[in-house]
C-alpha cells in the first residue's frame, strides 16, 4: 500500500475575493444614485437683507471699464479707490456689470476686491418681473 503525500499549495486562490469585490461594486453602483447628497437652501430673491451701510457700487460697462460713483478708473486706480473707501469703515462692495460685459472682466474686478481684502462682495442684478 502506497500512501500519497499531499503537497503544500503555495498559491492563494483570489477568485473568491474578485467575486466579493464585484458584488460590492454592483451594490455601490445601484445605491449611489439613491443617496441624497446634501440639500442647500438658497435665499430667495427679494428677501430683506440687513445692511450696515450703503455699499460701494463698482459698475462695469460694456467695454470692460470700471466705475465708482461715475468716475472711470483703471485697474490700479480701482484698487486704490476701494482701499481708500474701506479705510473709514467696513462696507460691503457690490459689482454691477452690464449683461454684455465679458465674464473675464467681472472676474478681474472680483480678484481686485479679493486683493483689497474685501469680505463682503455681492453681485447686483435686476430681478425678473
Amino acid at each position: 500500500m502506497r500512501t500519497r503525500k499531499r503537497r503544500m499549495m503555495n498559491q492563494i486562490n483570489v477568485v473568491p475575493y474578485i467575486d466579493v469585490t464585484l458584488v460590492l461594486l454592483v451594490i455601490f453602483m445601484v445605491t449611489a444614485p439613491m443617496t441624497n447628497p446634501g440639500v442647500v437652501e438658497l435665499p430667495k430673491v427679494g428677501q430683506a437683507l440687513k445692511q450696515t451701510g450703503a455699499p460701494i457700487v463698482v459698475t462695469i460697462k460694456k467695454d470692460g471699464m470700471a466705475e465708482i460713483n461715475g468716475k472711470r478708473l483703471q485697474r490700479d486706480e480701482l484698487l486704490f479707490e476701494i482701499k481708500k473707501q474701506l479705510e473709514t469703515k467696513e462696507r460691503p462692495v457690490v459689482v454691477a456689470a452690464d449683461e454684455k460685459t465679458q465674464y473675464g472682466k467681472v472676474v478681474e474686478v472680483m480678484d481686485l476686491l479679493k486683493q483689497a481684502k474685501v469680505d463682503k462682495v455681492g453681485l447686483l442684478f435686476k430681478p425678473a418681473s
